[in-house]
């Protein structure tokens, strides 16, 4: 049975019911998920899970929250060569810069992005949230 962390920070809760969601997805196709706050996460633990979904809104200027999720992404970044991967957040403004540099920022670190990051403006609809169930289930195959 694989391992999944989805590891998330959410202020409003719209990326907290991603989070849920794709643990629900990988739960359905047999994994063990776990949610994981990014407070609660810390680079020792990379290597307890078969691959992780990281999940963080846009702040401020598309940017990752940089008080919680930020520190804790930077830590494990030099872990992530070779490890797969999935990104996944929500937003209120903009076009999604953040999911892309991101996502640029985790190629660099030679992650492996095991499928298309899911954004939602605000709270997942019905699409968003078969997308982050179909995020789940990608990462426990």
């Amino acid at each position: 049975m694989k391992k999944i962390a989805v590891v998330y920070w959410s202020g409003t809760g719209n990326t907290e019911r991603m989070a849920q969601l794709i643990a629900e997805g990988a739960k359905a196709n047999g994994a063990e998920a776990a949610l994981v706050t990014a407070g609660d996460f810390s680079p020792d633990e990379i290597n307890h899970f078969d691959a992780i979904a990281f999940g963080c809104p846009s702040m401020g200027e598309e940017e990752l929250e940089e008080t919680e999720f930020e520190p804790m992404f930077t830590a494990v970044e030099p872990s992530l060569k070779g490890k797969g991967i999935a990104l996944f957040g929500s937003y209120g403004w903009g076009d999604g810069e953040w999911m892309r540099t991101w996502e640029d920022v985790c190629r660099e670190d030679g992650a492996l992005l095991l499928c298309d990051s899911v954004i939602c403006q605000e709270e997942p609809d019905g699409a968003g949230e078969m997308a982050c169930r179909k995020m789940g289930e990608t990462l426990a195959s």
